[in-house]
């Protein structure tokens, strides 16, 4: 694991959140200051990947995704089904970076997620894609409506799935199941707060080997992938849709920081 992300891991752990308070002094004399408060709206050193107006940049089915009062927007019906689909940043494949973006889903069946150091990918045989152009596989950070997985991280078109649930710190290594790290906090408390049918704050950091979630200023999951025939070092970034009915996926305020 990356120094700096070890370090990202202890300073979120021990934010007031989870109930650690700091010393107001040491008794040696020296003195103790917490951070500064999490501003999801700073964007000093961040580049915005989505200008608010246009697709520009971003490549998708258009019968799925389009722009709505400055959000890319994708939606789906019984009538028009979307599938299991995506639209894909064209700016590059970044490795180690900080990512942030709003979303929001509507309609009980709303799933989707943000695909990070993934890649295009053919459908696995017997898989009834839609859209193959935009197929994926590689690392999400899973969003769904009734927040049975939402802020987990899970591995699309990988027989690995799901490798770290909401609340937990994984660890994967060659030829071994993966491992339990520490927890986050019950899987239910980290559900609290989750906004249904609002707008919520995504935060994905890939640095190193190490992969964190966070939502709303909470930790939801993070993956230290030491397994090297699996895991991805880079890729592309999509926000993917899916799932049945009625339903809209509401993406807005992407801003992108690559990390050293």
């Amino acid at each position: 694991m990356r120094n700096s992300a070890i370090v990202l891991v202890f300073l979120l752990w021990m934010s007031p959140s989870h109930g650690y308070q700091a010393p107001a002094h040491h008794p040696g004399g020296s003195f103790f200051s917490q951070p500064d408060p999490i501003d999801f709206n700073d964007h000093q050193g961040w580049t915005q990947i989505f200008d608010g107006k246009t697709l520009q940049g971003w490549d998708g089915p258009s019968e799925v995704w389009h722009v709505e009062d400055g959000s890319i927007v994708g939606e789906s019906s019984p009538e028009h089904p979307s599938g299991t689909t995506n639209i894909i940043w064209k700016g590059g494949q970044p490795a180690n970076f900080m990512l942030k973006v709003e979303m929001k889903l509507e309609g009980d069946g709303a799933n989707g997620g943000i695909q990070y150091r993934s890649a295009l990918a053919p459908p696995r045989p017997n898989q009834q894609v839609k859209y193959p152009k935009w197929n994926m596989k590689g690392y999400q950070a899973d969003f769904d409506y009734g927040n049975k997985y939402t802020g987990q991280l899970y591995e699309q078109s990988s027989s690995r799935g799901i490798v770290a649930w909401r609340g937990q710190m994984v660890e994967t290594n060659q030829g071994k199941h993966p491992r339990l790290l520490a927890t986050l906090g019950s899987s239910d408390e980290l559900k609290s707060y989750i906004k249904a049918g609002d707008w919520n704050q995504f935060e994905v950091i890939a640095d190193g080997n190490t992969l964190i979630h966070i939502l709303n200023g909470h930790v939801m999951a993070v993956l230290v992938d030491n397994d090297t025939t699996v895991s991805q070092s880079k890729g592309l970034i999509a926000f993917e849709i899916e799932g049945p009915g009625v339903l809209k996926i509401s993406h807005r305020n992407v801003w992108l920081k690559e990390l050293p």
